[in-house]
């Protein structure tokens, strides 16, 4: 079988890739510094994966990293947001000299349809043009807002311990959530797909949200009633910060707060609405893909909302 190589396989996102991969059947390789990328997160087959090291500001260790590899799928650090731009053009010409097949790129976060948006989306517009001047193939995926960040230490205590969803959404704003299973999903249909080298394309999850649904949807599949009390994106980018540990250097705390803070302003007034997704035609695109994702419901009900050492926050 093919093999798939993952940049960033000790993140959340990343481990929902290696798992939706090896569901698939593929051959997997996990690219973390780490010996144990998964921290005994229950992964089935997971003793199939081979492990290799990298270091993303070291191009040296790239062609170790993508030797004999069919596909990458890369994820870039949130820590390292204001790199991605020069960060994928270089795995893009590694990955080129390397020989892989497609190269498909999980932003993380919105793409827009046009230059001069601030944060992450125009970096992510700078992104795209640097791994399409790679001479590597390219499918990239903006995938707007995460299901799964309900479950990490900055939002499940709030949820099962306060029986309070927090997060620093207006009532107004609609969200389509995604889970990152399905995020991995598309990643894994792109690669069979020779019409998607050279695209981008908005993905969420099937339902479109405002923050009061999202809180009556955990109360149902809980059994309990959750409140919906938004906080403020400065409070936010604290949360963040401080639910990152150590994985966030001391002198760059607050400027990371500050970063999250802006960002989170801007999603709930920008009149571009980056947590929206036209679905019906993501839906027409991937028609492979009907059935198969989970609206937030579905979602819940299959998780563990228990205490686990398994869930980075970021990544």
């Amino acid at each position: 079988m093919a093999l798939i190589t993952v940049v960033g396989a000790s993140g959340r996102q990343g481990m929902a890739q290696v798992r939706q991969a090896l569901k698939a059947g593929y051959d997997v390789r996990a690219i973390s510094r780490q010996e144990d990328p998964f921290g005994g997160a229950k992964i089935e087959g997971v003793e199939r994966v081979e492990v290799r090291p990298m270091d993303l500001y070291d191009p040296a260790t790239y062609p170790a990293a993508f030797e004999g590899t069919d596909y990458i799928f890369y994820t870039h650090p949130l820590q390292a947001r204001e790199d991605r731009a020069d960060t994928i053009g270089v795995v893009g010409k590694a990955a080129a000299e390397a020989g892989v097949k497609r190269l498909v790129w999980n932003t993380s976060s919105w793409i827009p349809d046009k230059p001069g948006d601030p944060h992450t989306y125009g970096n992510n517009t700078a992104g795209i043009n640097a791994l399409w001047r790679s001479g590597c193939p390219g499918t990239v995926f903006g995938s707007v807002l995460f299901m799964d960040n309900l479950l990490t230490n900055w939002a499940r205590p709030f949820i099962m311990n306060e029986d309070r969803y927090v997060y620093p959404h207006e009532p107004h704003l609609e969200c389509n959530w995604i889970s990152l299973d399905d995020v991995a999903k598309f990643m894994l249909a792109a690669i069979k797909r020779p019409d998607l080298e050279g695209a981008w394309l908005n993905i969420g999850g099937p339902k479109r949200m405002r923050g009061p649904q999202v809180a009556e949807t955990l109360s149902k599949v809980l059994e309990k009633e959750v409140k919906y009390d938004p906080c403020t994106p400065a409070e936010f980018g604290e949360l963040l910060v401080k639910a990152g540990g150590d994985d966030v250097p001391e002198e760059a705390r607050a400027d990371m707060a500050a970063g999250i803070a802006a960002f989170y302003e801007y999603n709930n007034t920008a009149p571009t609405k980056p947590f929206e997704v036209d679905m019906d035609n993501v839906m027409e695109r991937f028609p492979e893909l009907e059935g198969e994702l989970q609206d937030m419901e579905e979602w819940a009900a299959d998780q563990e909302w228990g205490e686990s050492n398994f869930r980075p926050a970021f990544g």
